[in-house]
């Protein structure tokens, strides 16, 4: 069970929402971070143009960053449909093995019963 299942719906797309913020500035931070190394081995750079090297790896990487999620999310989403279809043909497959089962312990029955 997870700290999520509990809530109601309005709460749990509230905390999804926070979740998200964290998220994206937790990743803008990193970015900057990243940029920062990066830029620091440039010590040569006039101060203007390392600022705008930091400034553009930092762009680069959010951008990469956000394609990464989003493909991580539509695979998510294929695999949920892909799973949500096996699942289907799985309930279908164990119900009608139910309705054979009962379907033969009354064929059954109704032979024990005609045959007394």
């Amino acid at each position: 069970m997870t700290a999520m299942e509990g809530l109601p719906v309005d709460l749990r797309a509230f905390h999804n929402e926070v979740e998200g913020h964290l998220l994206a500035a937790a990743a803008r931070e990193e970015a900057r971070m990243a940029a920062a190394r990066f830029a620091a081995g440039l010590d040569r750079l006039p101060e203007p143009e390392r600022a705008e090297v930091v400034r553009q790896f930092t762009a680069e990487h959010l951008a990469l960053s956000r394609a990464s999620w989003q493909h991580t999310a539509r695979r998510g989403e294929e695999l949920r449909a892909e799973y949500a279809s096996v699942y289907r043909r799985l309930r279908a497959r164990l119900l009608a093995g139910v309705l054979l089962g009962v379907a033969l312990l009354v064929a059954v029955d109704l032979v024990v019963l005609v045959a007394r």
